[in-house]
């Protein structure tokens, strides 16, 4: 009886609560599709650029910033972060070709300094340099997402006269049978976690943002510290979201305006996504991690095995938790075109996930957390922490 409620009919509440209680993240009703009003002026902006071995991208993604149907003042900012592999030459190419169009300046990084993840000692310098320009916006986007010309033109109209950070979710890639298992369910976990209305509500404390696309009106940036505030953390965009949100309202949204340009083959390249920062969003601690797999089990797992194999009521609420999270899944399926029946593998995608998450944190347990292209930077945000 007590298995029966635990493994039957707590699944079935917690979905109940995510279905009806939880902002509605699961609808997606956060685009930037909906037409906004554009400002009498048109605000100067610096798009800053950290790149670190994407040869295979960085052209594209530079010649769709440059290509930008931008009316006011727009310069685009390259930090070549110590590439081995000629990212800065390529891109340097592309002044010699006047695809530049005279907005381009590329800039060698320099050493990262203790305390600082790469990412974010990128963005640093690239913010130093754009502040000789005193820009009324930082664009920050990342080298393997390309923008469609008018996604800054509907990224400063919808910023307003208020938002002091605009942010998209870039649409990622999900043309392998690996990114038709994986990918709509990234999307979907994270506005789990950080459902997209609550951080558009100004008086939620629920704060978010995409690292491919975010426009940080400059000023407020400043005021909250600027890049150096955030410098230790792995998940960057969610701290700059933080920061930002304690400044003024933010707005964070799914678009087709922006597309990653990176494929995902296969699982490992997925598994290889998640692992690296999955553990940093637990706070590093193995009992938020033992909680977190137990309730992934009970959430996904729970709701399967009581549909095949309890009986009676328990049985029926097994089945309908199942049918509730394939409903959920829906609307992100729907964005990424893909079948509905791929709702009812939701929970063995949850099971990949856990399985990502314990992966994320004998990696950091072995000294190998937050490993992205060849640097190990989990320990900085643990020591910050600790």
């Amino acid at each position: 009886m007590i298995a029966g409620i635990l493994f039957g009919f707590v699944p079935l509440a917690i979905w109940l609560y995510l279905l009806l209680l939880r902002d509605g993240f699961w609808r997606l009703r956060e685009r930037d599709t909906l037409p906004v009003g554009e400002p009498a002026a048109w605000p100067s902006v610096v798009a800053v650029v950290p790149a670190r071995n994407e040869a295979d991208v960085i052209q594209r993604s530079i010649a769709s910033l440059a290509a930008q149907d931008y009316p006011g003042s727009f310069h685009i900012v390259l930090v070549d972060d110590q590439s081995d592999d000629g990212t800065g030459d390529l891109a340097r190419g592309l002044l010699s070709n006047n695809q530049g169009s005279g907005r381009l300046t590329v800039l060698g990084g320099a050493p990262r300094p203790p305390g600082w993840t790469g990412k974010l000692w990128a963005l640093q310098q690239g913010s130093d340099h754009a502040r000789l320009r005193a820009p009324d916006f930082l664009w920050f986007t990342d080298a393997d997402i390309a923008h469609s010309p008018g996604n800054l033109r509907a990224l400063v109209a919808r910023a307003g006269g208020d938002k002091v950070l605009v942010s998209l979710m870039a649409r990622l890639p999900c043309k392998t049978a690996a990114e038709h298992f994986l990918i709509p369910a990234f999307v979907f976990f994270f506005d789990m976690l950080f459902p997209f209305g609550a951080v558009n509500d100004p008086k939620s404390r629920v704060a978010a943002a995409a690292g491919g696309c975010m426009l940080a009106r400059r000023d407020a940036l400043e005021r909250a510290g600027g890049i150096a505030a955030i410098r230790h953390n792995i998940i960057d965009d969610c701290a700059l979201g933080r920061a930002m949100k304690a400044q003024g309202p933010i707005w964070l949204g799914l678009t087709d305006r922006a597309v990653s340009l990176r494929p995902y083959e296969h699982i490992s390249d997925i598994r290889h996504m998640v692992t690296r920062s999955a553990y940093a969003q637990l706070g590093y601690s193995p009992l938020v991690l033992a909680g977190t797999l137990l309730g992934l089990g009970l959430v996904y797992l729970a709701p399967v095995m009581t549909a095949l194999f309890a009986w009676g009521i328990s049985q029926l609420a097994g089945w309908v938790a199942w049918a509730i999270m394939a409903l959920m899944f829906q609307p992100i399926l729907r964005f990424y075109r893909l079948s509905p029946l791929w709702g009812l593998a939701l929970p063995l995608i949850g099971v990949f996930y856990a399985a990502f998450t314990l992966e994320s944190a004998i990696l950091h347990w072995r000294g190998k957390g937050g490993m992205w292209k060849g640097r190990v930077q989990a320990d900085i945000s643990a020591e910050q922490k600790a």
